[in-house]
């Protein structure tokens, strides 16, 4: 695991008293129609780290991207607005919200605070611009990375920033993840077992074989695995999958078997003739789906096999549902392995926006190790990808016990 300078540490060696802080944080949060939040948890964790900062005699700038905004095109809905209120409420106290803030025309005092609007409204941000990245560098003695959820991407306020700032470090969220991640795959418990499903193998593919190099157990679920079942000979009638990838599904159990690990297919499944909440929901033999059948749940017998197999490990990734949790008759088999999740003894960390929607839906939130809010970023560390914001916050950590008394590179 690469060294890191945290927001902590600095704290503790009081480098942020008085400084220019900005932080990058990720406040990318759903707003309804009317551009009212519905789910404020990324600001509620964004909140302790901009508390600290302030706490501590900061003058605090806060930043975040907030949809698909085009970059130079401003409109109302890609305005960091409603975070900007929350925030105020959040922490008992103003905060001003600036347009075009790139060239440093405000004034923030130590312990006050300053949102800037999306920063993908910037021109040159998603490219990384050399030139955009140097601008906003300028506006701050120290920058924190505290936006996890946007690691994977080597923009100018994830990546850029962070090369030219004098003072660089990773925000409470932003280390919590790294090391829950690292934790769970470069240190884990054994046994370590990944629980990978989805719609599409095409998806994940990368990530299945990834994970098949190094877990002692894998267990796929969803499409993913009627391409597998398809792999084992199995009928899935009309069932969601993807023929063309069987070969591949293939090699990936081939190489768990050339580790004494396995890949579980299942026995049983549950199946209707319609996707649809009034749909006749029957369980089955794997081996005696019919032609007009589409799979949609994984069955009993499978799910209490692959509970068993939960219980006794050591280490739990698991990223996606095995079926249409949505639909009750369709949610029995992600129900029991989310329970037996929650109820192991294992180190578990969960990902991915369907995988939290199903630990909402079923209460296990605070039985769940770490829940990654990291979406695309979780799903590239799984696949043992090195992310760009994660690895310029590293460079610069080495580059600052080389030389201590360097600054930007």
């Amino acid at each position: 695991m690469e060294t890191i300078v945290t927001l902590g540490e600095l704290l503790a060696q009081g480098a942020i008293a008085g400084k220019r802080v900005l932080i990058r944080a990720d406040l990318n949060v759903p707003l309804d129609a009317q551009g009212a939040i519905t789910d404020d948890t990324r600001i509620r964790a964004s909140a302790p780290a901009i508390r600290q900062c302030l706490d501590a005699g900061a003058s605090v700038m806060v930043t975040s991207h907030l949809g698909r905004p085009v970059e130079g095109e401003r409109a109302l809905r890609d305005s960091l607005a409603p975070v900007c209120r929350r925030l105020s409420e959040l922490l008992g106290q103003d905060v001003r919200l600036l347009a075009n803030w790139t060239s440093g025309q405000f004034a923030v005092a130590p312990g006050q605070m300053v949102m800037l609007e999306n920063c993908r409204l910037n021109v040159g941000e998603s490219k990384n611009s050399d030139t955009l990245a140097r601008a906003i560098a300028a506006l701050c003695d120290v920058y924190v990375n505290d936006a996890f959820g946007t690691a994977h991407r080597k923009e100018a306020t994830t990546y850029g920033v962070a090369q030219y700032a004098p003072l660089v470090c990773a925000g409470p969220l932003m280390a919590a993840e790294i090391e829950a991640l690292h934790r769970a795959l470069d240190a884990p418990r054994r046994p370590l077992l990944a629980f990978v499903a989805g719609s599409k193998v095409s998806t994940k593919l990368t990530i299945l074989q990834s994970l098949a190099s190094k877990v002692d157990q894998l267990i796929v679920g969803g499409g993913i695995a009627n391409t597998f079942m398809l792999a084992a000979g199995l009928p899935i009638g009309k069932s969601l999958a993807e023929p063309g990838l069987v070969e591949e599904a293939r090699r990936i159990i081939d190489t768990m078997r050339a580790r004494g690990a396995a890949v579980p297919i299942p026995e049983d499944v549950v199946v209707a003739k319609t996707l649809s909440a009034d749909a006749e929901a029957r369980v089955v033999d794997a081996a005696e789906v019919a032609e007009d059948d589409l799979i949609l749940d994984i069955g009993p017998r499978t799910a209490e096999k692959l509970a068993a197999q939960i219980a006794h490990a050591g280490t739990i990734v698991w990223n996606g549902p095995v079926g249409v949790f949505e639909i009750e008759q369709f949610g029995q088999g992600t129900r029991a392995l989310a329970e037996a999740i929650a109820a192991s003894r294992a180190f578990s960390v969960a990902g991915g926006g369907d995988t939290l929607a199903a630990i909402a839906r079923y209460g296990i939130a605070d039985r769940i190790d770490y829940i990654s809010t990291g979406g695309g970023a979780f799903l590239e560390l799984l696949e043992g990808k090195t992310l760009p914001a994660v690895a310029i916050l590293a460079h610069r950590t080495a580059q600052s016990m080389l030389a201590p008394e360097s600054e930007a590179f």
